[in-house]
């Protein structure tokens, strides 16, 4: 009973704390919404001043981190529509949701790390942390890198795939609701695949995994995140390329992880045997 009194009590801290979230995101919705188009505004703006030369992958990823300045346009860089009279403000909400968890994160971990540490021996308190530590900066990391880098090339391609002509315009019109939802896709699959050194290691730590094991299915690791990336990216080959590469170098760093916990683990075993000798 105490312990499902303790665990009402952090699980209402945690609700709290993404009310809380949620309504500080809702209030900046506007705001957070034009930060998450700002990649699609600078694909724009480049796109319609790409008369003549060429634009280099550089070019999109600094305009869109604001190191290099919008290029001028001679109409409004970046245009979203909405056809139903509540999208608005049902994207808002979405927003504000996905918003919320990001924020409330550190109070949802605190009070998850709370509850178990108590069941823990002081060497799992040790391992415990930095996975919790290790773990949203590897989701920011693979947020960071849809936003700087994979937002900019998608509206690109998409942008390069409308027609013109002089009876027929097809230009690119995107809904507020289906950017938001490819935003959030792209974050939550990059962000869930970048965890992959953290799910390898507590599988070297409970010994379901070898380093060996895992460097001689390294040809098959390769297919397989190939072909993840080609489900969970848009159809076109640099979107698959920029996960694919990424998760094959975070492979081989899971490798090494789990490789130092087997040498570790190895000088623990000979520490006691010594002492037991």
């Amino acid at each position: 009973m105490d312990h499902l009194i303790e665990l009402r009590g952090r699980l209402v801290t945690c609700i709290v704390a993404f009310g809380l979230a949620f309504i500080l995101c809702f209030f900046f919705a506007g705001p957070i919404y034009v930060f998450l188009v700002k990649p699609f505004a600078a694909a724009s703006a480049l796109h319609a001043g790409a008369t003549g030369h060429g634009v280099s992958p550089v070019d999109l990823i600094l305009v869109t981190a604001g190191i290099h300045p919008m290029p001028p346009t001679t109409h409004e860089a970046a245009q979203l529509i909405y056809t139903a009279p509540l999208e608005i403000l049902f994207t808002k909400m979405k927003l504000a949701g996905f918003g919320a968890v990001f924020l409330a994160f550190p109070v949802l971990a605190f009070q998850l790390y709370r509850f178990v540490a108590p069941g823990l021996y002081r060497n799992e308190k040790g391992a415990f942390l930095p996975f919790l530590i290790a773990s949203p900066l590897l989701f920011l990391l693979g947020a960071a890198l849809v936003y700087f880098v994979m937002l900019p090339f998608v509206m690109w391609f998409s942008l390069s795939q409308q027609i013109s002509s002089d009876t027929v315009a097809v230009a690119l019109l995107p809904k507020v609701s289906e950017y938001l939802s490819l935003v959030t896709a792209l974050v939550l699959a990059f962000g869930l695949c970048f965890q992959l050194p953290v799910v390898m290691t507590l599988l070297g730590l409970a010994g379901l995994i070898t380093s060996k094991f895992m460097a001689e299915g390294r040809r098959y690791a390769i297919v397989a995140v190939v072909v993840l990336a080609a489900i969970v990216t848009p159809p076109d080959p640099i979107s698959q390329l920029m996960l694919a590469v990424p998760l094959c170098i975070l492979y081989e760093i899971s490798i090494w992880c789990v490789r130092l916990i087997e040498l570790r683990k190895k000088r623990e075993e000979d520490a006691e045997d010594l002492a037991a000798a």
